[in-house]
């Protein structure tokens, strides 16, 4: 089985679990969706429908509503506690005066949304914890109408490689989540059937006290090792002391780094070419006209 996969039932269990305490951890997952509207800026975009794609606790949804202000919007997440916490951010006037923001608690692979009815899908650091790109692409696809838009980030495989290499010193057991490669992803988006898309990379490093400190963070936005085939017992505390030596090698001006690899991409749904319902395209001749 694929190293990356996760156990989507415990990432649910994950995320229920810390969203009264992810907005006080989610610094990185904030500058993330801050950077993903200084790309939206460059886009001329006009959505009446809208999706915050994984939605965790809304920190996107005032700003895309606020962009867009005759648009309205869908927040989807699969934790229905991080809905909660979304719904609860919500002031009186906002509620009563303003468009309230639909909810889902809902799969991004199975989304209960009727096809060609979004112009826009959001969604900043989420699909990274799903198994397979292709799917979860359709799904996009599926839901957007033809010259919608899709931006998304997610992390890639150089993400907590400092952390992964630590615990790697100690055992080749997956006690940290890969991530797939922003290549890859590219290519899943094309055959989803997304035209041009565009990628790009950046590497955000956070740094910390200690490596307990690193792992406070990741358990305090869910970020848990969710990897199918991870250890399900607690680490001895001897493996462990290993792991936070290898650790303390990386070490500079008194602080430990944690690199996060920040893909982000977008691409756009075409406008189908005429053609047959088994997928034939349909090709017009036009005769010459005679002399």
């Amino acid at each position: 089985m694929e190293s990356f996969y996760t156990d989507k039932a415990q990432v649910r269990r994950s995320f229920e679990r810390a969203a009264q305490t992810y907005d006080g951890a989610a610094v990185l997952q904030r500058e993330v969706a801050d950077r993903m509207f200084e790309r939206l800026e460059l886009v001329k975009l006009s959505p009446a429908l809208m999706l915050d794609a994984g939605c965790g606790t809304g920190y996107a949804g005032p700003r895309l509503r606020a962009r867009y202000k005759d648009a309205r919007l869908v927040e989807l997440d699969l934790a229905l506690s991080m809905l909660q916490v979304a719904a609860g951010k919500l002031g009186l006037l906002e509620r009563v005066f303003q468009k309230r923001p639909m909810q889902l608690c809902a799969d991004l692979e199975a989304m209960p949304l009727a096809s060609n009815s979004l112009d826009l899908v959001w969604s900043s650091l989420a699909i990274q914890w799903l198994n397979e790109p292709d799917t979860v692409f359709r799904e996009f696809h599926r839901v957007l109408k033809p010259e919608g838009l899709l931006m998304f980030s997610t992390f890639g495989p150089d993400t907590l490689m400092e952390l992964r290499g630590a615990f790697a010193s100690v055992d080749g057991k997956p006690h940290v989540n890969r991530f797939i490669d922003m290549h890859d992803l590219g290519d899943a988006l094309s055959h989803a059937g997304f035209s041009a898309p565009v990628m790009d990379m950046e590497k955000i490093v956070l740094t910390y006290a200690d490596m307990k400190a690193v792992m406070r963070d990741l358990k305090a936005i869910g970020a848990h090792n969710v990897a199918v085939g991870r250890e399900r017992g607690l680490m001895g505390k001897a493996a462990f002391q290993r792991a936070e030596a290898a650790y303390e090698k990386l070490r500079r001006e008194g602080r430990l780094p944690a690199t996060y690899e920040v893909v982000y991409g977008h691409a756009w749904k075409p406008t189908p070419k005429p053609g047959f319902a088994d997928g034939r395209q349909v090709i017009e001749f036009r005769p010459r006209p005679q002399a």
